[in-house]
């Protein structure tokens, strides 16, 4: 069987990098891109190189990068303007292959294993995009070339900015299996935390760890874990835009932070919510389920669906019924990092059914709606929209009509 050649090629400090691409003054300066300041204190979303020398991270606040480097730059995120530099770079990644895996509007994903007699080595077509991302749009990125999805990954993180890195069967024990097993996907804090007791402690500790054990405190998880850590990973890349089943319509995001309260998972649904009810009324549909899925930022995830008692195309059913599947499957303070909702049991709109009370209530939002489809036809996307919309710090705005797909494991 053909080796597969898998890249992952990651934006270096990709929010604080457009800014600094878009003011170049701004490129000598410690610079952070921060949330609102009125909200949670102004959380640090992103840093230049210049403000990581003082240790500022992703997810303190204003006051503690003050702190730390008191002549740092805040600027307010542009999510717009990343969307577009966002897209430019996978425009250029989808020159060289069809199976492009988003993780994230920052990274993603390559299979590259039938583009070498067109475009030369995995090695070069990793330098040839690094070269390409960086005269096109002034950013850079980190590429890990490897035989598959998870090592590509660690080895994109290995050298940065601006860099290759290669792992290969040959050279992955020596490469990886002293680094900490925090450096693994799947991997979070609590997941390292419990190897750690277990005295597993780098990823060559996981490799060689007991399966009996790690089945015991991680279920099928542990010897996921360790078949990642031993190379055996073979998780296919998706491609990039694959047909979407009308049986279902469906919109997922990874958000820019770690989702910790029912406020901040009530506002990504809205977001999710009126993009997929704005495409059931596109193509003319409604829906008698809904289905979410909860993936947390070590890539565990829950997942519900709930049947309707009459079908719907209004984001507000459903994230009321979003809403009340997550507080059956979740608490507040887990992290989550990506979520997903979708409509199934789909059925012509024009679909004839005795009307209740609820579904009269749900016809006057269906209007509204409607109503708000037409001024956004007319005058643009985002001269309206959810109120709850304006003030976050966590979500990346699409602008194109295909769901993000996110890590599925």
């Amino acid at each position: 069987m053909k080796e597969r050649i898998i890249l992952h090629c990651d934006l270096n400090n990709f929010y604080a990098s457009v800014e600094c691409a878009l003011n170049p003054a701004l490129k000598d300066e410690a610079l952070a891109v921060s949330g609102n300041p009125e909200k949670r204190h102004g959380v640090v979303l992103a840093k230049n190189e210049k403000a990581k020398k003082f240790g500022i991270k992703t997810g303190d606040t204003v006051w503690e990068a003050r702190e730390k480097c008191p002549d740092i730059i805040f600027v307010t995120p542009h999510f717009d303007l990343y969307s577009k530099f966002s897209k430019q770079v996978f425009d250029i990644y989808t020159d060289y292959t069809c199976y492009v895996e988003p993780f994230g509007p920052d990274e993603c994903w390559l299979d590259v294993t039938g583009s070498v007699k067109l475009f030369g080595s995995g090695v070069e077509i990793a330098e040839k995009i690094r070269r390409r991302v960086r005269e096109d749009t002034g950013l850079t990125i980190s590429v890990g070339v490897s035989f598959n999805k998870v090592f590509a990954k660690i080895g994109s993180d290995l050298k940065k900015p601006d860099a290759v890195t290669v792992i290969t069967r040959e050279n992955f024990k020596d490469r990886l299996w002293n680094l900490p097993v925090s450096d693994m996907l799947m991997v979070g804090r609590k997941t390292t935390a419990k190897l750690n007791k277990l005295n597993v402690k780098t990823i060559g500790d996981l490799a060689k760890a007991n399966d009996e054990m790690l089945s015991y405190h991680f279920g099928i998880n542990g010897k996921k874990m360790k078949d990642n850590a031993l190379g055996l990973d073979n998780e296919p890349v998706r491609e990039y835009v694959k047909s979407r089943d009308i049986e279902s319509v469906g919109h997922g995001m990874t958000a820019v932070r770690d989702l910790v309260n029912f406020e901040d998972v009530n506002t990504m649904f809205c977001y999710l919510a009126d993009l997929v009810a704005t495409r059931l009324r596109k193509y003319g549909m409604k829906g008698y389920g809904v289905h979410i899925d909860l993936r947390s930022n070590e890539l565990t995830h829950k997942s519900k669906q709930c049947k309707l008692t009459f079908a719907t195309q209004t984001a507000a059913e459903i994230v009321k019924e979003a809403m009340k599947m997550t507080k059956e499957i979740w608490q507040e303070g887990y992290p989550l990092r990506t979520v997903t909702v979708s409509v199934f049991d789909l059925v012509p709109d024009s679909f004839a059914e005795q009307t209740s009370l609820f579904e009269k209530e749900d016809k006057k939002k269906e209007r509204m709606e409607k109503a708000i489809d037409e001024i956004r036809k007319k005058f643009g996307k985002d001269k309206i929209m959810l109120a709850n919309m304006q003030c976050n710090d966590f979500i990346y705005h699409k602008t194109d009509d295909e769901d993000f797909l996110p890590f599925k494991r």
